[in-house]
């Protein structure tokens, strides 16, 4: 699937428009898909389940669509063709693992249609599949591409981090992934990985949870390199409000993905909802591009205590979407979910929206 280059500036608009002027987007999957009983402990988190439960994530994007989602992710964000040929699966069987991420969500988005067409389900809204790409450091599986805390969390509780990615470990603390990892490290890390969602049958692809500008220039030089056919967005994270988890400039890193044509919209996404109006604020100054946000619960991992546990500016589903109105008039226009939010989250919102568009 693809669609002219001359119509990329203005997809994700279009769609915006037929969506009556903002979308839903899903929420978290891995923590969904755990909440399901799913054992995500090894390297492939999410990935996991492509090879063990496939229906399982099914389940889960058809849980989000009923919940109002107008954009679903793939379950790819942790799937890399060099993460299954670590765990013994060919070049060959990894590609088809990641074809088969898309596959099913487009499988999903097939029943929810005909659960229309039956009359049991909500509306047959427009529904995109957005193929997820998630960054260098979700392949270490050590963290890197989230920050100190979240490390520090992980460390504690060993879970997802492979004892050979100690030392490189070191290198990628807080989103930096050291000397050694140049611009076409990374773009030959992601290369074959690209090209294979963007022939899978995806609507777009969704670079979630950049953690510096390196990176997001690796993505916008493929999409341009490898004459990618659809369309993308590039999502960042932050700690403190202002920068990317590395320290690099959102300013810098959202002006990278103002400058790709393929890319239709920038934004934020695995971060602390209280820093998510702000960060809109300064995405807006140097892109007119449409900002996507799906921040987290805002909840902390506990290494000690093997749990979620509620920490400064988390959000229960009620609270945390006391905020879109404002995310809104921010001059945001795509809304989700990333870590600990479930469907629930993703239905409140989207009444939140439906309520604020009824009043104007």
């Amino acid at each position: 699937m693809g669609i002219t280059a001359l119509l990329w500036p203005t997809f994700m608009a279009d769609f915006l428009s037929q969506s009556g002027g903002y979308t839903v987007l899903d929420g978290g999957l891995a923590t969904e898909l755990q909440r399901h009983g799913a054992d995500l402990n090894d390297p492939l988190w999410s990935a996991k389940c492509l090879v063990h439960s496939p229906d399982l994530i099914r389940r889960v994007h058809l849980d989000y669509l009923e919940a109002g989602a107008s954009i679903i992710t793939s379950a790819s964000y942790q799937a890399t063709i060099q993460g299954f040929e670590a765990k013994g699966f060919s070049r060959e069987e990894g590609e088809a693992l990641l074809r088969r991420s898309v596959e099913i969500a487009c499988e999903a988005r097939d029943i929810y249609y005909e659960r229309c067409g039956k009359g049991t389900c909500l509306d047959q809204r427009p529904i995109l599949v957005a193929a997820s790409v998630g960054s260098y450091g979700a392949y270490l599986a050590d963290g890197s591409e989230y920050g100190e805390e979240d490390l520090i969390a992980g460390i504690k509780d060993e879970q997802g981090l492979c004892m050979n990615h100690i030392i490189i470990w070191a290198y990628s603390f807080h989103g930096d992934y050291g000397d050694a990892v140049t611009l076409e490290t990374l773009k030959d890390f992601h290369r074959r990985r690209v090209q294979v969602l963007a022939e899978s049958g995806a609507d777009l692809i969704a670079f979630e949870t950049i953690p510096n500008k390196l990176e997001a220039e690796a993505y916008a030089e493929l999409l341009d390199e490898e004459n990618i056919t659809i369309p993308a967005w590039l999502s960042f994270n932050s700690l403190d409000g202002i920068n990317v988890v590395s320290g690099d400039s959102l300013l810098e890193c959202a002006s990278v993905a103002d400058s790709c044509k393929q890319v239709v919209a920038v934004g934020i996404n695995c971060t602390a909802p209280r820093f998510i109006h702000g960060l809109i604020l300064l995405i807006r100054k140097v892109t007119t591009k449409p900002v996507v946000v799906y921040p987290n619960s805002g909840e902390t991992y506990d290494g000690v205590r093997k749990e979620w546990v509620e920490s400064s500016g988390a959000k229960k589903d009620g609270d945390f979407v006391s905020y879109v109105g404002k995310w809104r008039e921010a001059g945001a226009s795509l809304f989700g979910g990333c870590c600990r939010t479930t469907p629930h989250t993703i239905n409140a919102i989207s009444m939140a929206l439906s309520d604020t568009l009824s009043l104007h």
